[in-house]
Formats: C-alpha cells, sequence, structure tokens
C-alpha cells in the first residue's frame, strides 16, 4: 500500500528539516511548506491524509491557515487564493511553544485533533498520536461511505467467523493474545479489533514491527532509555510501552527478537515491569500485550531460538486463515477494496465484469489480504469505465498462472472446508464458465435454473455475476413452466 501522506508546516528552518528526516524516516509521504501561506496553496491543490502544523508563524500564522484547511475561511491576506481547500476532513495536529498553548486549545476548538508542545515532544507520543488520527478519521471517512465492514474485517467463511466469534470473547478480557498467520492475512486488523472491542479502547494502541527495527534498538524502542545510557542519549526517552500506559501494545514478528530482549520482555508479560537502557530501577507499566507471527513459534521453541515461557504468557491463540483458505470470502473483500480506494481517488466503481472477477477468484493470492489491496489500488487507477475489466487487472492476476502458495502455509494446517463452502465455489465456478449466463451454468451444474438463483441469493452472488454483453444474457429471464427437479443439489 501507498505511504500516508503528511503535510508540514513550520518556518523554523531547523524545526522543519528535523521533523522532516523523522517522517520520512518513519515512512510517510513528505511534503513540507516553510509559512501558513505556502501550507493553504497546497491545501487548495492537494489532498493529504494528516497535516502537522506550527502555531507560531510569521505572516499567515497557524491559526489562520487552520481555518482555512478546515472550515474554507480565508484571513485578509489570502481573500484572493484560487480555489477551496481540499483537507475539510484531514486531521490536523498542531505544535506549539509553552507561550502559545492557549492558542493551541483555540485551535482545538476550530478543528485541530490534538496539540503537542514541541519542548516536552516525545517522539514515541508523537508517532501514536499520528497513527491514531490516521484511523480515526479513515474509519470515519468510510462509514459515513457506507462501506462495510467492522474496522476492515470481512468475511462469511466458516474459518473466520470463528475468530470473530474468539475475537468478541476475548476482547473484554486483560488477557495476552498471540495472533499467527501468512504474512498479509490481517493480523494487525484483528489485533485492532479486539482494542477497540476491549475496556482499553480509550487508551492508546501502540503498534511495533519487532523485524523492522534492527536488534540494536529494540530494546530502546519498547522500554527506553535514561540520559547518558548510551552515546547519543542526551535526555532520558520514554519507550512505547511507557507511551502507551493503560493501553494495548502490539508486537508485530515477536519471533525475529533476539534471546536477550526476550528475557526483558518475560518480565514486562510477567510482572508488568520494565527496565528502561541506563537505569538501575524497574518500572511499573500497565499495557495489554497482543502479538503476531508469521512463523511456527513451537518449531523455534524446538530448535531453541524462542522462550517457551513467553509463549506461555499469552493466554489466547489465534491463527488468521490464509485468503486462499477462504475463497468464498475472496470476492466480497475484492469489492470492498475496490470501493474503498475508489473512493479515496474520487473514482465511480460499480464492479467486476464475470471475467473480471473469475481472474480474482482463481489467482492464489500469496501475498493475502495485502496483495489483494494493492491491486485493488492499482484497478482504481488503471480502470477506463466504472466496471472492472480483465485488462484493468494488474499482469501476475491474469497471466493464468496461480502463484505458489506463501511460505510457511502447507496442506496440514488448512481448516477442511465445509459442504457449504463446496458448494458456493462449485456455483462461482459454473457461473465464470458459462460467462454469467445461467441457464447454461444450472446446466453445466445439473440443477434447475430456479436452484440455481436460490443458490446465487443464498451465497450472496448476484452483484459479482452480471452478464454486461447481452447477446449472452439468458433468453427467458421468467421461471413460468420450471419445475424442481427433486433432490437436485450442487
Amino acid at each position: 500500500m501507498p505511504a500516508n501522506s503528511i503535510l508540514l508546516v513550520d518556518d523554523d528552518l531547523e524545526h522543519r528539516s528535523a521533523f522532516g528526516l523523522i517522517f520520512k524516516d518513519w515512512g510517510y509521504d513528505l511534503t513540507m511548506a516553510k509559512d501558513g501561506l505556502e501550507a493553504v496553496r497546497l491545501a487548495a491543490k492537494t489532498r493529504f491524509d494528516i497535516i502537522v502544523m506550527d502555531v507560531k508563524m510569521d505572516g499567515l500564522n497557524g491559526l489562520e491557515a487552520l481555518a482555512f484547511i478546515k472550515k474554507n475561511e480565508r484571513a485578509p491576506s489570502i481573500v484572493n487564493l484560487r480555489g477551496e481547500s481540499l483537507n475539510l476532513r484531514t486531521p490536523v495536529l498542531m505544535l506549539t511553544g509553552y507561550g502559545t498553548v492557549g492558542d493551541a486549545v483555540k485551535a482545538m476548538k476550530d478543528g485541530a485533533y490534538d496539540f503537542l508542545i514541541k519542548s516536552e515532544i516525545d517522539y514515541n507520543v508523537l508517532k501514536l498520536k499520528i497513527d491514531n488520527a490516521l484511523d480515526h478519521f479513515q474509519l470515519k471517512e468510510e462509514k459515513q461511505a457506507g462501506l462495510i465492514g467492522e474496522g476492515n474485517i470481512i468475511g462469511r467463511s466458516q474459518s473466520f467467523l470463528k475468530i470473530l466469534e474468539m475475537v468478541d470473547r476475548i476482547a473484554p478480557s486483560s488477557s495476552n493474545v498471540l495472533i499467527s498467520g501468512e504474512s498479509g492475512v490481517g493480523k494487525e486488523i484483528v489485533a485492532r479489533l479486539i482494542w477497540s472491542k476491549s475496556q482499553r479502547a480509550g487508551q492508546p494502541f501502540a503498534a511495533c514491527n519487532c523485524s523492522a527495527v534492527s536488534k540494536d534498538t529494540v530494546e530502546d524502542t519498547l522500554f527506553g532509555h535514561k540520559k547518558g545510557a548510551f552515546t547519543g542519549a542526551v535526555a532520558d526517552r520514554q519507550g512505547i510501552l511507557k507511551s502507551a500506559e493503560g493501553g494495548t501494545v502490539f508486537l508485530d514478528e515477536i519471533g525475529e527478537t533476539t534471546g536477550q530482549f526476550q528475557s526483558k520482555l518475560l518480565r514486562a508479560l510477567q510482572d508488568g515491569e520494565i527496565q528502561p537502557l541506563g537505569s538501575d530501577l524497574s518500572e511499573k507499566v500497565d499495557v495489554r500485550f497482543i502479538a503476531a507471527t508469521n512463523v511456527n513459534l513451537e518449531r523455534e521453541i524446538e530448535s531453541g531460538n524462542f522462550r517457551e515461557d513467553i509463549y506461555h504468557r499469552f493466554t489466547f491463540k489465534l491463527r488468521i486463515p490464509s485468503l486462499w483458505e477462504r475463497p468464498e470470502d475472496l470476492a466480497e473483500l475484492a469489492a470492498y477494496y475496490l470501493r474503498r480506494y475508489a473512493l479515496r481517488n474520487g473514482r465511480e466503481a460499480r464492479g467486476f465484469s464475470t471475467r473480471a472477477m473469475s481472474a480474482v477468484m482463481n489467482y492464489r493470492w500469496p501475498g493475502n489480504v495485502r496483495e489483494l489491496q494493492n491491486a485493488m489500488e492499482y484497478v482504481v487507477v488503471m480502470m477506463t469505465s466504472d466496471e472492472v475489466t480483465e485488462a484493468d487487472l494488474p499482469d501476475f492476476v491474469t497471466s493464468g498462472k496461480a502463484a505458489p502458495r506463501a511460505a510457511g502455509a502447507s496442506e496440514e494446517s488448512r481448516e477442511p472446508m465445509t459442504l457449504k463452502d463446496v458448494e458456493r465455489r462449485a456455483v462461482i465456478e459454473a457461473m465464470e464458465f458459462a460467462g454469467g449466463v445461467k441457464k447454461k451454468a444450472a446446466q453445466n451444474l445439473g440443477i434447475t435454473r430456479k436452484t440455481l438463483l436460490e443458490k446465487i441469493k443464498l451465497y450472496k452472488l448476484t452483484q459479482y455475476m452480471v452478464v454486461k454483453d447481452q447477446s449472452l444474457a439468458d433468453p427467458d429471464e421468467d421461471l413460468e413452466g420450471e419445475e424442481e427437479t427433486e433432490g437436485a443439489e450442487v
């Protein structure tokens, strides 16, 4: 997925450069403005995912720029500015000095999402506030647009419904949770769903990808350090665990951590205590742990790479099935992400042609939901009409060659399909083979057209099976005179 776009507005070159380097390091698509006037000009041309802006600036100050960005209100110096703000719903995080806290409070009343005092900024806290703002506004926008799915959780397959049932049962507890599954299946999405349904939902959700942080710095990232702990430690720094006090910490790819880190993590899991680097004293911390991995931790324990006592500190263990294991969810997910990216890009998207959906259903998606997301964003950019055709899909989807199963997947780990799963798949394949012609599909299945229509309705396949070529349409749409064959089933 593309990086979130961020507009950084600050008239202090030193501060602007420092924050810019940090935002780039965090992976954001960065645009910088040297003052409020440049910010409003950019806001009239480009929509950003989040804006971070100083309050006190020469010329057009942060409050005046905020009034334009959030309300299209124009200060005298920008009355003649052409264009309207494209960022009315974009979260704005204000930066302020000690002397301007009152202005920052006013900014909150005028639509700012939050504010931070420059001299007291902890970068972990800043990252948390940015991530929470992005999550909050994205979910709000998608709900207003009528997109389905609770926290992007979409699926009706039996294996996935079991996961959602477990989430509902374990979320209200304070127990730690370990989530396993192939890369891209949505482990963090499930973790966030658990958090959103928990008693800690009003507190921070802090995520740390243990494989993305170097092994030398992961302890500092989570536990923090004291001034002088190492070269460059010029001040105390809170780690993610302390910054997320009272909330939930998500440790992604926990299987990639070192034994030394695991020893410190065990103490946090077991006793709720952490010891910052360079400190002789322990500190209490109250967080709930949710961890994720795409490796088999039981095998890692056997090989001595992962501590068994940590493994058992996670009371509940959920395995998220791969997308290939739940093909009955694939069409719904593809339709959801198509609508989602169409909304973001200001495009219209009604759905898929029969052949396009056939290609989507026949591809293995080794990158799982993440790969599907990327493909649907590509489709939204490439589509030449409001319906997705085969020509709009990425080449790897339409090549006709199913991609190999992702590493870590095995036949023995897959749950068997139910009879309903098999039946639904058979209906989909029959409709694809018949080019969407229901009478022909019913003949191929050995059932009546009426039975087929009932199956299409039962499995909610109608929206994916629209025939656009009228020459292929069924010549007789009514069912008069058609009798149901006794015992006919797919």
